[in-house]
């Protein structure tokens, strides 16, 4: 094999493994559940100030994952919105501060219940990243490689990487377009 094919086996090394996608499936179960565990069993917290929180772990989350894909797609040559792009990290930003001044002003809670809510609340938020950067690699692989088996075995053991006129593109970008160009 030459320095300039990509062969199945290559592509499918870039899947997430599965005990990489069940840790981060259940970091964010743990980080979530447990947040949610705290709420529940917050017994100096009126039922409006349960709300907030889980309203800023909500906000939180989609965020996360909003700012996470809008950032992929542009670093893969997706057109996205510089307004949506902006919003995306506004969310972020805001749920972050919303999370940080509600515990600070949390007069009825320890320091160690504060330091257990904004952990749960970072490790949710990571995971959710996580989660769905391992969807979206999983899916992309999946489409790569979904088109080799319905290419001849001569034009399924070489897929030629990028040029130099790619190199902005991600991999997976590249070799789609590269599929895509063959058809």
């Amino acid at each position: 094999m030459d320095n300039d094919t990509i062969t199945k086996s290559q592509l499918a090394a870039y899947k997430p493994t599965t005990a990489y996608v069940g840790t981060s499936w259940a970091v964010m179960l743990v980080g979530i559940l447990a947040y949610l565990f705290g709420l529940w069993n917050a017994q100096s917290m009126l039922l409006n100030e349960k709300g907030y929180y889980l309203a800023v772990l909500a906000l939180g989350l989609y965020a996360a994952i909003s700012l996470q894909k809008t950032l992929r797609d542009r670093a893969e040559g997706i057109p996205t919105t510089q307004l949506y792009y902006m919003i995306s990290w506004a969310a972020l930003a805001l749920s972050v501060v919303l999370i940080a001044m509600g515990l600070f002003n949390a007069a009825g809670l320890s320091l160690s219940e504060k330091g257990f809510y904004m952990m749960a609340f970072t490790m949710s938020l990571f995971a959710a990243v996580t989660i769905q950067k391992n969807t979206r690699d999983e899916a992309q692989i999946n489409a790569l490689i979904a088109p080799i088996h319905s290419l001849n075995v001569s034009s399924a053991a070489k897929l030629n990487h990028q040029e130099s006129s790619e190199s902005g593109k991600s991999l997976f970008g590249t070799v789609k377009s590269r599929i895509d160009n063959k058809d």
